[in-house]
């Protein structure tokens, strides 16, 4: 069995309800297989990540970006990540740690309607594989009540790595710090062959200092249910829930009463595990169709996750 923490808090890609409708999480991508397990075997986990994301706004609603009220806007979006898990020895008991780092890359083509005065202009940005903002864990605790029973308790930490210019559409970064608590739960059934994990979060925007403007606190919740067999294939299928429960704030966001975002998410997953001697690997593959979206980019997510362990 390979943890899902380390997918849990390294693939987190940027797109959500808040400025620019980009924020920390996409619905239905933030818990993955075994997501509240810390691997009871210490040592180094390393995962790589891509993530696709291709999304609208309604072209009759005003999207705050980079200090400025866009109508509309079209944008894809991709995330390479590498992460490493080390879990750390533990006496033997029902707790044991971990420590997580993620080095995410980026890609990011988008559009948008930009008022200048009394006029409207279309105005195009991207950026091509550059450094985005580094998250981090400094602890995960795991806590496992029996074989089938697992918690994982975290806060993620995204660090502003990446460059942010307020004149520009597109950027490699948030520009502000996200802290995000989060809890998750995994319990397994049939002998291990039918998992349930659930992952619950709330992320905590600092400002961004180059436009004034403060995301509001977006609240996420996912669960899935996948079936194994001894081949080691997997299926399953995900759900996800975004709500901001917090409103924006700044002089553009006051215009745009709050700019509170919302949106449900469902669909499947398809997983390969296999175990060599003490080597571990894991590869999955999920998809997913937002829906009743308010406020944010709506799309059609697709992550592709990839982990080892020695």
């Amino acid at each position: 069995m390979l943890a899902g923490v380390i997918s849990l808090l390294a693939f987190s890609p940027d797109a959500g309800a808040v400025e620019g409708g980009l924020g920390r999480s996409i619905t239905g991508l933030q818990v993955t297989d075994y997501a509240g397990v810390v691997p009871p075997k210490p040592g180094l986990n390393l995962a790589l990540g891509y993530v696709h994301y291709s999304g609208q706004f309604d072209a009759d609603r005003a999207l705050p970006i980079s200090g400025v009220a866009a109508l509309g806007m079209d944008a894809t979006f991709d995330l390479y990540s590498l992460s490493g898990l080390y879990v750390w020895p533990a006496k033997s008991g029902r707790w044991n740690f971990a420590s997580l780092v993620t080095v995410p890359f980026a890609s990011v083509d988008l559009s948008a309607d930009v008022s200048a005065g009394a006029f409207n202009r279309r105005v195009s940005d991207s950026f091509k594989g550059d450094l985005y903002d580094i998250s981090f864990s400094p602890v995960i605790a795991g806590y496992h009540f029996d074989e089938t029973h697992h918690v994982a308790l975290s806060v993620s930490i995204s660090a502003p790595a990446g460059s942010y210019d307020p004149n520009r559409l597109a950027n490699p970064s948030l520009n502000a710090w996200i802290y995000t608590p989060t809890v998750a739960y995994t319990q397994l059934a049939s002998q291990g062959t039918v998992e349930w994990s659930t992952a619950a979060g709330i992320d905590f925007s600092t400002r961004n200092d180059a436009t004034d403007y403060r995301s509001g606190a977006v609240f996420h919740i996912d669960s899935q249910v996948m079936k194994r067999w001894e081949n080691g294939w997997g299926l399953g299928g995900v759900g996800g829930w975004l709500q901001q429960v917090g409103d924006d704030s700044g002089a553009l966001a006051d215009r745009l009463d709050g700019f509170r975002g919302h949106s449900l998410a469902a669909g499947a997953i398809i997983s390969y595990q296999h175990k060599h001697e003490d080597l571990s690997m894991s590869v999955s593959l999920r998809w997913l169709h937002e829906f009743d979206v308010r406020r944010r980019l709506e799309g059609d997510p697709l992550m592709l996750s990839g982990s080892i362990s020695f």
